[in-house]
């Protein structure tokens, strides 16, 4: 039986890859704080095969048992919170992953980060492939997320080059799902909200900025067969069929949720991306990996969760 360490195994993502890791027979250690992780997302997974960790990465990860994968999702991936607490992101992304990776090469593991499209910024290519350096500000609001997360791909290379640890990167796209927290910031599950209690659903700008979304379950499938894999360089993990504009995204809840919300606008926040698409291909070369949910299944999906059916075109 493996066993794998996630951190950040109770926010999101983590603890999707938590169920999926233990449902391919690992033995799984969560590591979290629960800053912004929840207990609710793990109570389900409370067996001989899993072990929650309370801890906060910034410090040092000691374990006494064999370590065979290292998957570092601790981050402040909402706005929301990378604008409350930037020191802490900045932290997570540097000292976290600095102690993630010690951890990797003491138990000589596979490690896996997970990376993300915001480190390509508010792109001058489209879409995006992983040879694009990216158009970040670095001293703008998003900077302390953006920049951890640079940072944290260099040092995850320069481990596999300098220190031999066997490394992967994964550059996630937008995702949505189940356990997305409410207060979350992100626009799919702010417009999934509104949408239910029936309030406006607030876009930012004209609402012509696109995001492509990628549903939990594809994702969760992608960083498992990119941790598998051989490969070392950054891979792109996201819906390239499923670029849509806030305006859309805003238009596809209503009509899923079947609400009777209006949509109205405010101001667009500073350094937001104007585009997000990536380039799968070498996901798709290197890993037979392409996502298979498409918008409004993920999201008819989603409201099943909340105990609400989706109207059904």
């Amino acid at each position: 039986m493996p066993t794998s360490v996630v951190t950040g195994g109770a926010g999101f993502l983590g603890s999707h890859l938590c169920d999926h890791l233990l449902e391919d027979g690992h033995r799984v250690i969560c590591v979290d704080n629960l800053e912004t992780g929840s207990l609710e997302n793990i109570a389900h997974l409370r067996s001989d095969a899993f072990v929650f960790l309370n801890h906060d990465v910034t410090e040092p990860i000691r374990l006494d048992e064999d370590v065979d994968f290292v998957f570092h999702l601790a981050a402040l991936a909402s706005p929301v919170d990378y604008m409350r607490m930037p020191l802490a992101s900045l932290k997570v992304g540097s000292y976290g992953t600095h102690h993630a990776l010690g951890l990797a090469k003491w138990k000589r593991a596979r490690f896996l980060i997970s990376s993300t499209s915001e480190v390509y910024g508010d792109p001058q290519v489209h879409p995006q492939p992983e040879t694009y350096w990216g158009n970040v500000n670095p001293i703008g609001p998003r900077g302390v997320y953006d920049e951890a997360k640079r940072y944290a791909e260099a040092l995850t290379m320069t481990y596999h080059h300098q220190q031999g640890v066997d490394t992967a990167i994964a550059r996630i796209f937008n995702t949505y799902g189940p356990r997305m927290r409410r207060n979350d910031g992100r626009a799919s599950v702010n417009f999934i909200h509104q949408a239910l209690e029936g309030k406006p659903l607030t876009v930012y700008g004209d609402g012509s900025q696109t995001r492509s979304l990628c549903y939990v379950d594809d994702l969760i499938r992608g960083l498992h067969l990119l941790a598998t894999s051989d490969e070392h360089l950054p891979v792109n993990l996201g819906n390239p069929d499923h670029e849509v504009t806030m305006l859309e995204l805003a238009q596809t809840v209503i009509k899923v949720t079947g609400s009777t919300s209006e949509i109205v606008f405010e101001a667009l926040p500073t350094d937001d991306p104007q585009v997000r698409r990536p380039d799968i291909t070498r996901a798709r070369q290197v890993l037979g990996w392409q996502p298979e949910v498409d918008l409004e299944e993920g999201l008819a999906r989603w409201l099943s969760t909340l105990g609400r059916e989706p109207v059904r075109s």
